[in-house]
Formats: structure tokens, sequence, C-alpha cells
């Protein structure tokens, strides 16, 4: 087995996928553009969502990346030996290509003859039929195929090399509908002793990791049946802390070269010792070092609440390490000093970044201080707490339980029903993922009628302001849903009556008109010629689609864009801006809506 560094393993993969014709696509920002089923990118599949469905892809149909994401539905089990908040997925993707078979020997190909990795260690899950579905046979085949060629049976004592799993393990679809299919998922044996004689590879002991996945879109799931889909895709992801971390033959993604460093600097300033504490501060100030650079801020909802209850988080485990003063700046430093090479704009934003975690840390010390008071008080109120009491104290001003026991402790005061705690702890938990589930499940964004006729509104609201305002305006962000757009744009002031009223006249009379829409592809660089205000630049490859709105030699609206989109502006109905605020210093919110 070779061992790599992490910037190693990530170059190989990326020119192993070239070898075999496939094109390297850019990295997208983590803040998702026109998809509200996501706060972030979340798999390395997530940019090229209308592809999947269909769009043609400028670059061709065998592609390649390594996209940065973030996940918080694992928040929990992160500060075990594998799972991240924010990590990096190594993926290559075949749009109506190769298929099932070639997919998971190249796959195979670059675990065992690039990476090296011990045949003998590796297992696969495949699709074994469920719901009139026929199990994945030709996966199945073409695992025995690879297993055959280097000599192993596919059978290990009680454990089967290739095991079968229905549509809970091996199956990937959206409940909203779309294109969907079966997955082949392969894991890795660590060596460590299983945890019982009911471990499996799906087990969360740690024996078995998984290091990637290929799904299958060949159906269509439309009004609850499973329909041919009429063409296939593969979409391969694997994490590469992980690989890094079997490569390197370390016991934790965590003891990674590129991690080390920041994990050694944690367990310096820790007068405490605890592990599962040193990792989760590792993951959570990383995590924070890449929200803030595309953009993000600590606020009270969507993105900026998960970065600040990250930093928040990591906070709570520095104190009970006993950490003393501040630290996030100096953790975050290191933690751009060890990725800037893949991500140079954390060097460009460095101060901004560092500044951010300081601010935040001071914030939530006052607020840990107000906790105390409150407790305080509470104690003067009481002569018991309960376990539910302390658990509010912990949630609401982020007093750590052992902090608050040992204080009522020193006072004499009694603690009832302790499992209060654990259970409110429990049901919080639950609530939020339930929550995240809607907000972080991932895949194909919301491609109904409605949202592609507000996608394109969006392109007729970014014209007008312009139009109106001024050329200063661009693009900060936008959310799509099939009731409504929205679109942050900056400005210093927020609209005037009259400014709206001009806005939405404008925009009706070119609905009115019947505009055409049609798009073509040119490089990168001449398109930017054109549209100079294009935002996200560094997502786009070197081949890009823009997007006209009305007549080429004078279009109303001219963007960089992949879609989808209305191929006449007489479908959209009436536009009205219904709502407007403001969301930061010179960011300005407008929502609207097609009557």
């Amino acid at each position: 087995m070779r061992n790599l560094t992490y910037a190693q393993l990530r170059n190989e993969y990326i020119n192993f996928f070239k070898s075999k014709n496939h094109i390297e696509i850019p990295n997208a920002p983590l803040i998702p553009e026109d998809d509200p089923s996501v706060l972030f990118v979340n798999a390395g599949m997530f940019p090229l969502v209308p592809f999947l469905k269909g769009e043609k892809h400028p670059l061709g149909n065998r592609l390649t990346n390594s996209q940065r994401c973030v996940r918080t539905v694992d928040i929990d089990v992160v500060g075990d030996c594998s799972h991240c908040t924010a990590f990096e997925m190594l993926g290559n993707w075949s749009l109506n290509d190769y298929f099932k078979k070639e997919a998971i020997e190249m796959t195979m190909e670059f675990f065992i003859e690039v990476l090296e990795f011990n045949i003998n260690r590796i297992y696969a899950s495949v699709f074994g039929g469920e719901s009139n579905i026929p199990k994945d046979t030709v996966s199945i085949d073409a695992w025995k195929d690879i297993f055959s060629r280097y000599g192993i049976d596919t059978k290990v004592g009680n454990n089967e090399r290739i095991q079968e799993y229905g549509k809970a393990n091996n199956w990937w679809e959206l409940s909203t509908g779309g294109p969907c299919g079966p997955d082949s998922e392969i894991f890795f044996d660590t060596g460590k002793k299983p945890c019982g004689n009911n471990c499996h590879i799906n087990c969360n002991c740690g024996k078995y990791i998984e290091i990637g996945n290929n799904v299958f879109m060949e159906y269509l799931l439309e009004n609850g049946m499973y329909l041919p889909l009429g063409r296939h895709n593969v979409d391969f992801g694997g994490g590469l802390e992980r690989l890094a971390m079997i490569s390197q033959n370390v016991e934790s993604v965590y003891e990674t070269d590129i991690y080390k460093p920041i994990l050694n600097k944690i367990i310096e300033i820790s007068n405490i010792q605890n592990i599962q504490s040193q990792r989760i501060i590792v993951d959570h100030i990383k995590a924070s070092t890449w929200i803030v650079m595309d953009g993000v801020t600590p606020s009270n909802n969507m993105q900026g609440y998960v970065l600040r209850r990250l930093i928040r988080r990591a906070m709570r485990h520095a104190k009970s390490l006993g950490i003393e003063g501040n630290f996030t700046r100096t953790i975050g430093d290191i933690c751009i000093n060890q990725f800037q090479e893949i991500f140079p704009k954390l060097e460009q934003k460095r101060e901004e970044i560092l500044n951010i975690l300081e601010q935040e840390e001071q914030k939530f010390n006052m607020t840990l201080q107000k906790g105390l008071k409150e407790l305080d008080s509470l104690i003067e109120k009481e002569t018991s707490i309960s376990g539910e009491d302390i658990f509010q104290m912990y949630e609401t001003y982020g007093l750590p339980k052992e902090v608050t026991e040992e204080i009522l402790s020193e006072k004499e005061v009694a603690v009832t029903d302790i499992e209060g705690f654990e259970r409110a702890k429990n049901l919080h938990q639950e609530k939020s993922r339930t929550s995240s589930l809607g907000m972080f499940k991932g895949g194909l964004s919301d491609n109904s009628e409605m949202s592609i006729k507000y996608h394109t509104a969006t392109h007729l609201l970014l014209a007008a302001l312009r139009k109106t305002l001024g050329e200063h305006i661009y693009q900060k962000g936008s959310n799509i849903t099939p009731n409504r757009l929205r679109l942050d744009f900056p400005n210093e002031s927020k609209l005037t009556e009259e400014q709206i009223k001009e806005i939405e006249d404008i925009i009706n009379d070119v609905i009115q008109k019947g505009l055409p829409i049609t798009y073509e592809e040119t490089s990168k660089e001449d398109a930017l010629k054109l549209v100079s205000f294009a935002a996200f630049q560094e997502k786009y490859g070197d081949t890009v689609k823009i997007y006209y709105i009305g007549e080429k030699d004078d279009p109303f609206s001219i963007e960089i864009c992949n879609g989808p989109h209305v191929s006449n502006t007489s479908v959209l109905g009436r536009f009205k801006i219904v709502q407007q605020e403001n969301i930061g210093a010179g960011i300005k919110r407008i929502k609207a809506i097609l009557e």
C-alpha cells in the first residue's frame, strides 16, 4: 500500500480519471445556487444536478473532481475515526456514457493498482432486489469477475465478500421523485476486532469503513412508480479523508498529515486530555474556516446558524479540556495553513476568517457569563435543579453539564432526575435531525415547472435591477422554490416604492412581449467579456453556457448559467415583488412571486 499525503492522493485520483478521458471540473462554492433543498453543497455530485437530469454538460460526458462539502446530519458522531462535518469528496461521473461494469472496474483499478490497497481487505455491497425491482446482477457479476481475477473467493468465513442489501442500504432516490437507482458501496477492513458475532460491513463499530460508492441512475420515480429513465448515469463518491487515513495507515482521519498539525496544537493547549473532544475541535474549526471562506458569517438562521453552532460547539469542548483564553484564531490559522494550497481563497481571506472566529468566540464568552448569572438566579429560586434544567443551561448559554454540576455541588444544591438531561438532549437532537433531513437530504434539486419559471424570472429581476439601480448590481445569492424566488444583491439602500414599481413594470413588459430564451456554448474567457458581473466564477469550467433573453444582438438579459429555463417569457405570468430586507452590511434581499 502506497503511503501518500492528502494532497498527493488527491492529485493521483484526478490524474487517474483524466487518463480515462474524464475532464476535471472546478470546485463549486459551499453555498448552493438556486436550490432550496440544502444549506450547503453536501456531495460531489451536487453541482452536476442539471446534467444528471439530462442537460448537456459543456465539458462532455466524463467528468471528475474533488469537491469540498459540508454535512451536519452526522454531527453527533464527529469525533470518531472517520466522520467529518467538512470534507472533500472525490468524484467521477458518466453522463449517459459508461455504466456499471466499467465504473466498478475503474474504481477498483484506482484502489488496487494506483493506491495499492490490499484487495483481501475490500468488500462490496450491492442491491439485492426489492419492490418489484430486480437485483443488480450486472454489478454482482462485475464484482465476481474482479475478485476471481485476483484469486479471491467471494466468501470469507461466514462473511460474504459481496453482500446484497435492499433499498435501505443500496438504493439512491429522493422522496420528491426523479432519477434514481441502485448503488454499490465499497468497504475496507481496518483490521480492528469485530464488535461481535453479528459484525458486518454496515456496522458502525469501526471495523469496516466505507471508502466509495457508485450510484447507478437508471430508473425514474414518478407518482410512486419506478419507470425506465431512458438514459443512465454513474455518480461515484469517495471520501478523500478516509482514503488518506487508510493510505497512511493511521487510526483516524485526524492523524493524517493534513490534520495532524491542527490536532497536535489542540493537544498542546489542553489541560485535560480527551481525544474525542480534541478531534471535534479540529473538525469544527476547520469546517468554520471553509464556510467563512465561502461568504457566510455567524447568525441565527440558515448557513449562519450552522456556522455559529460549529464555533460554539468547539468552544464548549475547549472548556471541557481546560483550554484557557481565546483559541479559535490560533487553531483557525493552522487550519488555513494546512489547506491554503488546495483552496487559495483561504489565504486571500485569512484575516477576515480569523477575525470572524475571534469575534464569535468573544460573543459566546459573554453569553457564558450570562449563563453563570442565570444559574445563580435559578439556584436562589429553587431548592433543587433537574436534569432538564441543566440541559437548558447547556443549550441556551453553552454551560457544559460538568461545569453546572460542579457549581451545584459546591453550593450544595440537590440535583433531581439527572437522567432528564439525556432525555432532553436526545429530544433536541431528534428535532434537529428531523429538521435537517429536509435541508440536508442532498441530491437533485426541485425541477418542477414553477421552479423553472422562477429561475428564469430571477434572470429578469437581475437585469431589471441593473437597469434601474446601476451596474454595481450582481447576484450575491439566490434561492428558488416552487412558490417564490429570492435574490440577494449589493446595494446601500432599500428600494423605494417608485423603484419597485419601475422594476415590476420593466419585467412585466418583457413577459408581455414574449421574448425567446436561447443559449450558446463558448469559452469561459469569452463569456466573461460579455458578462463581467457573473457571480461564482470559480465554479465554471473552460467552456460555459450563456443564456440570452431576447435577440442575441440586443438581449434584455445575458448571463452565464446552467439552467433550467423556460423557452419564452410569455409563460411566466405576472411578476410582483412581495418583500425586501437588509441581510447584512450593504446587502439587500428581494422576494418575488409570479401571479
